[in-house]
């Protein structure tokens, strides 16, 4: 009997703490053999038009395409995350994502007291041995990973190459290893094609909350364009917004992130540099589908065309050919391995 009780206690705790949170899902798509995702939001949730829009996006496309049968949940504001990856963990689901770096430390936990489960997590954070040897996740952990410098390095090239300025911009969120890794590829492909410009680097914050304060992303920006910037890359979630209000109010430009966010700030775009998140949740749940999925470190680059640049009609006028042509060139060589691009600082 005592037993019972803890179990009843320990399933209403659950239940409890899942009320802090504002649950968002795909509509069920009614087959009892469906693949069951249960997908735990990053800070800023859906509609920052970058990150978890991203993983939204891939999310949705599984469930459309695959039939898999999608749940969300976003953390209210200083909701335990944890929270609700054991509540997804609970409910028996095929695969429970986090996405972002936050959830590492939760997945780790969970994924060894569910050692039968499947767990993802977008930005996991590796950690090193005392030699500075990688540790893999545990097994039953994909680590899904982004070579974020690379398609960093080339919006860096651009930026250098159409900013008509030695001062070049750049905003990050959290100050954390994670985006250094855009801060220091694109410092590498502005100074490759321009070595005397210099790269003014800011960033909102030192907690998660940095990546959702578009007020500060704002104050940051126009700090930037005042002191000669033209062009501003962000690598801070919805913080970015108040760059692109910056950008609209000066006349100049800013580079977005994760996806396409031309429409932020229409004509006023030079570029954004892609993060395929939607491209590494739609892998992983396809991977459980078809009955493949491992754990370990998954790798998205250029090569894999995990990371990349935007260039269409909507920028296209803001790209001199000459300027396109040289990125092109650029993205090869780092392709076929001839450009080494730094990921620290």
């Amino acid at each position: 009997m005592r037993k019972l009780l803890i179990t009843v206690a320990v399933l209403l705790a659950v239940h409890a703490a899942f009320l802090v949170f504002s649950p968002r899902g795909t509509e069920a798509v009614g087959d009892a053999d469906a693949t069951r995702v249960g997908i735990v939001l990053d800070v800023g949730g859906r509609g920052d038009k970058s990150f978890n829009d991203g993983a939204y996006a891939g999310a949705d496309s599984a469930s459309r395409h695959l039939g898999a049968d999608v749940r969300f949940i976003e953390p209210g504001e200083g909701a335990d995350r944890e929270a609700g990856l054991r509540l997804l963990a609970a409910e028996g689901m095929d695969l429970i994502m986090g996405i972002g770096f936050i959830f590492t430390d939760d997945l780790t936990v969970l994924s060894r007291e569910y050692p039968n489960s499947r767990f993802a997590g977008v930005d996991f954070a590796l950690a090193t041995d005392d030699s500075g040897n990688v540790i893999p996740p545990p097994p039953n952990v994909a680590a899904l990973k982004f070579r974020e410098e690379e398609g960093s390095f080339l919006v860096g090239a651009l930026a250098a190459l159409v900013g008509n300025s030695k001062r070049i911009g750049f905003i990050g969120g959290m100050d954390i290893p994670l985006i250094h890794k855009f801060e220091a590829g694109y410092r590498a492909g502005v100074k490759h094609v321009c070595p005397d410009c210099t790269v003014i680097a800011q960033y909102a914050g030192v907690t998660p909350e940095a990546f959702a304060n578009p007020g500060r992303g704002k104050e940051l920006a126009l700090s930037q364009y005042q002191s000669g910037v033209n062009v501003i890359f962000h690598a801070a979630g919805a913080t970015g917004g108040g760059l692109f209000e910056a950008a609209r109010a000066t006349g100049k430009l800013a580079i977005g992130v994760d996806a396409d966010q031309a429409a932020e700030a229409p004509g006023r775009v030079l570029t954004s540099m892609i993060k395929g998140v939607n491209a590494a949740v739609y892998d992983a749940i396809a991977r459980v589908e078809a009955g493949t999925f491992k754990g370990g470190v998954y790798s998205f680059g250029l090569a894999e065309g995990g990371v990349g640049y935007v260039y269409d009609d909507n920028n296209r006028a803001l790209i001199p050919e000459v300027a396109h042509r040289r990125v092109e060139q650029l993205k090869a060589e780092i392709i076929a391995g001839r450009i080494k691009v730094p990921s620290t600082r």
